[in-house]
């Protein structure tokens, strides 16, 4: 099966190469029969006696010899294609690795090509130098704003008040928002800090619902957690953080009702009963920034909470999916590929 698909492969390509090559030398050989044409009917114009063995013998010896020139420029174009073909899947090594050119034209043509990937890396390194100056600049910021957000946390548990509660909810909110930012850093950097080992699964959710404990008692949102009993094997840190993020939105657009944290096979199902997501916005939910209906109407939505729950679960080697009806709430899955 594999030598059938790699010889229609090679099949496919020597078409293309032989078209291509038709396509280029077509006018050369119309101009060539041209030329013989003319030389015939000069002999028979100018009634000379033309020996039709001889005139054999030439023609012959002319098509053997164009033929092998045919051969030998057909070898170089295909070789060329080949390379050329090669080199459109590392872009880096273009400019050293074009094959040497045939006359002025290509020549030019190459010049324009290497001067194009001059610009293009020069525009390259200016946009990962501004791009690496600006995630240092908000990693910097994220970890800085963490020193009022914990005094501002101690000023509250000092000093009580009416309000206190409630402010303590906001500053819970304030420090999610910075925590998803610094995340949100992190995972768009070349060298996150991925680390797979084996964990509990339920180990997992009790912290997601620990940090989220002070939320679900202000909102007064009752929890449904049944034991999973699963092993997998993941990251702890960023699966603590997916599972944080999907609470969250369950306890956004939930007002009053349930969350229900289960097992069903090797999936890990967080189901709400809240207002739920329209139809037309399911197929985009994962897309980064996009808020939806819901996410317009609340006015706070950023569109980042399940578009970096999706890249934490590709990296992971994870599947989530979600399943919700308006007004009959939404319910969240996250199936283990890598389940031990």
């Amino acid at each position: 099966m594999i030598l059938s698909r790699q010889r229609r492969g090679w099949a496919i390509l020597w078409s293309e190469v032989l078209a291509g090559y038709g396509r280029r030398i077509w006018k050369s050989v119309c101009v060539i029969l041209l030329f013989f044409l003319c030389f015939g009917l000069v002999h028979i114009l100018s009634r000379q006696p033309v020996s039709v063995e001889a005139t054999g013998y030439a023609a012959l010896l002319a098509a053997a010899f164009g033929a092998v020139l045919l051969a030998f420029d057909l070898r170089r174009y295909a070789e060329n294609c080949r390379r050329i073909r090669m080199m459109a899947s590392r872009p880096e090594c273009l400019q050293e690795e074009l094959p040497k050119a045939a006359d002025a034209l290509e020549e030019a043509y190459q010049e324009l090509v290497r001067e194009l990937c001059r610009q293009n890396s020069a525009l390259k390194d200016a946009s990962e130098r501004e791009h690496r100056e600006l995630t240092d600049y908000f990693t910097l910021w994220t970890h800085q704003i963490k020193t009022p957000i914990s005094a501002m946390r101690l000023l509250l548990q000092n000093d009580g008040g009416e309000h206190a509660d409630a402010l303590a909810l906001e500053l819970f909110q304030i420090e999610q928002y910075t925590d998803m930012t610094l995340q949100y850093l992190r995972l768009g950097s070349p060298a996150n800090d991925l680390v797979l080992n084996r964990y509990s699964l339920d180990d997992i959710v009790r912290q997601a619902l620990r940090k989220y404990a002070r939320v679900f008692i202000g909102r007064k949102i009752a929890v449904d957690f049944r034991e999973t009993d699963l092993q997998v094997l993941t990251d702890e840190k960023w699966m603590v953080f997916v599972v944080g993020q999907i609470l969250s939105n369950a306890l956004k657009y939930t007002d009053r009702g349930t969350v229900s944290i289960c097992a069903q096979g090797e999936e890990l199902v967080i189901e709400d009963t809240g207002i739920g997501i329209r139809a037309e916005d399911l197929p985009r939910i994962f897309e980064k920034g996009y808020t939806g209906f819901n996410g317009r109407m609340d006015k706070k939505a950023t569109g980042l909470g399940l578009y970096l729950c999706r890249m934490v679960c590709d990296r992971l080697g994870c599947a989530i999916r979600v399943e919700s009806e308006p007004k009959a709430g939404t319910k969240v899955k996250i199936l283990f590929l890598t389940k031990v």
